[in-house]
Formats: C-alpha cells, structure tokens, sequence
C-alpha cells in the first residue's frame, strides 16, 4: 500500500486511507448488488437497536450534557486548549459562522417550518389535541429538543476532547488520540487504527444524509420555481453541480474557503430570517421569541428524559411509537457525523479557554436555533390555523402548510413563503442559501475526513482532499439513484445502526478526558476557618 500511496502521490496513513476507501467501495457495490438484502439486514437492526437501546441514546447525551456543564464550571474550566500563550486563530463573529454554518445550517433550513408543523399536525403526545393551541407549544418544545442543546451536546463533547488531546498534547489530529489516556501507545495501533476508520465511515455516511436532504430541498425549490419535474435525475444532478462547488472551497483551503462561504450564508441566512420578521406577523413572533424560551426549558427536564416506555400499551402494539423515528434517529445520525463536528470545531478553536469552548459551542449555536424556530415555527403555525376559533375563521384555508408537509417535506419552506411578497424572489433566495450549506457541510467534512487521513491541520495534497469531497458527493448521488426517495430512507436505517458503535466510542471520551485533566498541574486552593482571636 505504501508503494500505491507513493505512486498516487498522497500524504497520508496508507492503512487508514485504503481501509476507509476500500469499506466505501464495498458497502456501496453490496448496496448495487444486493439492494433489497442489505435494506431488510438494517432494517431490522435498526428495529433491535431503537427498541433495546433508544433509552442508552436518550440517556447517553443527557450525560454528556452534565458532563459539560462539570466540566466548564470546574477548576478546569480556565485551561487553554493549545500551549499557554496560544490566541484564537479566528474572531468570535467567524468562529460562530463557521462551526454553525458547518453544522446544522442545511437541517435548520429543512426543518425550520417542516418540524413544528409536523408535531403541529400529528402531535407526540396522547390526548394532545392536533392544531390546538397546547399542540403548537408541544411542537415548539419538541423541535428546539432535537435541535437545541441536546444537538450541540453531541458535537461539543467530541469537539472537547479532540481540541484538549490534539491541541495541548500535540497528538496526530485523529479521533485516535482523544483516547490516549486509555490506549496509550496503542493509538498508533491496530485499535487506533479501526477507530479512526470507523469515525471516517461514519462521517462520510451521516454527511451524506445532510447532503441527500439538502438536494432534497433545492429541487423542491427549483420544481417550484421553474414548473420542472422534481426528478431523481434533477437530484443528482444537483449533488454533483455542488459537489464542484465544495471541491472548488476545498482547494481553497480552511482560511479562506470555508470561511468566506460560512460568512457569507450565515448573513444570508440572518437576512431571510429578518424578512420574515419584518414582513410577517412582527409583534406576535418578537413576543414569540420570549415566549418560546419559556416553552423550551419549561419542557425541556421532561422532554429530555421522556423515552416512551408507555407506548408498548398503545393499540398499535410498537415498541418504541413517536420516539423510534424522530428522537432515537436525531441522535443516532447526529453522533455519526459528531467526529466531523468535533474535529472541525476543535481545529478552529484552538487558543480558546475549555470554559469558553463549552459555552460559546453549545449556547451560541443554541440560541440561534431558538431564534430561528420562534420566528419560522410560529408563523408556519399562525398560518396553518392555531386553534379551533382561528380555524374556523380561515375556512378551507386553514391548514394549507400542514397539507404541503405530508405530500412533500422537503417543499414545505417554498410553500410557506407563498404566503409572503416577493415569492418568487425569495423562493429563489432560499434555494441559495441551502445550497452553499450543501456546499459548506461538504467541504468542511471532507477537510475533516483528510485530516483525519493525515493526523496533521496542514492540508494533504489538493488531489487527494478533492477526492473526500468526491466521495461524499457520490455516496449521496448512488442513494438517491439506486432508490429514488426510497435511497434516503434506506440510508436512515443504516445510519441508527451505523450510530450505535460511535455512540459508544463517544461515550468512552468522558473517562478519557477526565483522566487527561486529572493530570494537569492545577494548584488546589484550600479554605481554612477563620483564625481565633488568640492566634491572631
């Protein structure tokens, strides 16, 4: 292998490269071979995995979350990831765009209106009554648990431990090295080795779930646009013309690249949420906006520890019911591309304190989200029909967006600006904005997966990360081929199986960290009585 990686010029470890290259090409001809089989195999994983260990899941990032929360109000709090002079290599304005626009930017657009009007339309919760007021609360707290501080919890903790091990120790840049406390030297082994491999795999898989949604999303747009056809081919085509994009940031670089794409979506993306601010029902979302921080963490201790163990009473006899589907996969396809997250956060936020690191990656990212569901969620709801009075008043009007969402959901933010000026105009905005998130998200996984590759921040050779950027393009593009919207669905149930061995190695972080802090050289101060009045 050492001789191909010399012919083929790459900068990498060979074992890794190969190993991760070569299960990509084989789980890819299995899907062409044997399409059917490998579907039923991880379907029915997927069905053991949500029913025997969806509680692990739920309870696993409640964990990390206190976890976290220890760990930056503790003693630790104040240490520097890097050496102790080290500065922030971004300000606090790009470093927030970044992280965020390489994060969730795509899914955000997907779900802002489609989440709350789904749990709007067919609430979780037995005896909640559909499009009334209490449903609209509870479709309000449900999507900012998915997409709040739960979400950011799983990409802060790996984020953490790869910035304090890669940065303050000076280890490969590998998902390896975060267990060096544990391993030692065998990261450099055949254990270190199969971690690194499975957390490239996992990237590639869950990025391509983003990707598939976000291609999802502009052929909906564009069909909506244009009149054309919103066809499996139209799909492809848009993965691939964006996958050109993502290798043109990729080459580019980090500093210049990435982040000028990042700054340029975030202010996108704040311009679009002003515009509905403004043209929409301005008082009612401002008030939304205090209102739904209330909702979200009046809701959120119950929420974050419901895991359904009632519904085996339900008449439909499932296991798991709501939760199985929603809850248990955002989680499960959230951690698989945790390793990307934390990876990319980690190498833009060296020289931040660990206090700093926690707080501005879960709270800054977390607000935003807030922010964005209370302006598009409530005005989808207020649109649709809240109540039964405001119901009856629209007439046939009444749940329009509800309707748009169960035939199409990725068309559900194109039919909500139909109910703003400007439509088409906007519309086409949208499309933009969802687009350089595809491209965003791409070209910061596959920056990611290269340096995982490499073990070093320094870019590998141009053809060689151009080559990530590929795969992840194609592994999205022969899903979608392969099964039409059926291919999504297929690579959802590998994802929840994909999901729980990198759950666990996520998991296996918090000793690892604590035995890593544990041996910083940290002066204990001690609180003595004060001295009696004869010992003064």
């Amino acid at each position: 292998m050492t001789g191909l990686a010399r012919a083929l010029r790459l900068r990498t470890d060979t074992t890794i490269f190969f190993s991760a290259s070569g299960l990509m090409v084989l789980f890819l001809g299995a899907l062409i071979i044997a399409p059917t089989a490998i579907g039923a195999f991880f379907e029915s994983g997927r069905a053991w995995v949500v029913t025997n260990l969806g509680w692990f899941f739920i309870l696993g990032v409640n964990v990390w979350l206190g976890f976290l929360i220890w760990v930056a109000c503790s003693r630790h709090g104040h240490i520097i990831l890097g050496r102790t002079d080290t500065k922030p290599d971004f300000d606090n304005l790009s470093w927030f765009t970044m992280l965020f626009a390489g994060g969730i930017g795509t899914v955000l657009m997907f779900w802002g209106v489609a989440e709350p009007i789904s749990h709007f339309s067919s609430p979780p919760r037995e005896g909640v009554v559909p499009y009334s007021i209490e449903a609209s609360q509870d479709a309000m707290a449900f999507a900012l648990y998915h997409l709040g501080l739960h979400t950011w919890t799983i990409f802060t903790l790996p984020g953490l431990a790869f910035a304090y091990f890669i940065h303050r120790y000076d280890l490969p840049v590998r998902v390896s090295s975060v267990f060096y406390p544990l391993l030692k030297d065998g990261i450099h082994g055949p254990i270190g080795k199969a971690i690194d491999v499975a957390a490239i795999l996992g990237t590639l898989f869950g990025v391509a779930v983003s990707l598939g949604l976000g291609s999802s999303q502009i052929a909906a747009g564009l069909s909506e646009l244009t009149g054309m056809e919103n066809t499996t081919w139209m799909r492809i085509g848009i993965i691939a013309v964006l996958t050109c994009v993502a290798v043109g940031s990729i080459v580019a670089g980090m500093d210049s690249g990435v982040k000028l794409l990042s700054n340029i979506n975030i202010g996108m993306a704040v311009a679009l949420l002003v515009f509905v601010l403004v043209t929409g029902s301005t008082l009612f979302l401002l008030r939304g906006i205090v209102q739904t921080v209330g909702i979200y963490f009046g809701n959120l201790p119950q929420l974050a520890f419901w895991n359904d163990m009632l519904a085996y009473a339900h008449p439909s006899g499932e296991g798991w019911g709501w939760q199985g589907s929603w809850t248990v996969f955002y989680w499960a396809w959230t951690v698989t591309w945790s390793p990307f997250i934390g990876l990319f956060v980690a190498r833009i936020s060296r020289g931040r304190t660990i206090r700093e690191f926690v707080m501005g990656v879960l709270l800054a990212p977390s607000a935003f989200t807030l922010i964005w569901f209370a302006i598009f969620g409530w005005q989808a709801m207020q649109i649709d029909g809240i109540g039964e009075a405001a119901r009856a008043a629209m007439g046939e009007s009444a749940g329009e967006l509800s309707r748009a969402v169960a035939e199409s959901v990725p068309l559900a933010m194109f039919a909500f600006f139909e109910h703003f000026p400007y439509t088409t105009l906007i519309q086409g905005f949208a499309v933009v904005i969802v687009a350089i998130f595809f491209a965003t998200s791409s070209d910061s996984a596959s920056l990611v997966v290269d340096m995982l590759c490499t073990g070093e921040e320094t870019p590998g050779p141009v053809h060689q990360r151009v080559y990530w950027g590929v795969a992840e393009g194609t592994i999205a593009g022969m899903l979608i081929w392969l099964a039409g919207d059926a291919g999504l669905n297929a690579l959802q149930q590998v994802i929840t199986v994909i999901g729980l061995p990198i759950f666990a190695l996520v998991f296996m972080m918090i000793p690892s960290l604590i035995k890593g802090l544990g041996a910083e050289d940290i002066q204990h101060v001690e609180i003595k009585d004060d001295p009696a009045l004869e010992d003064i």
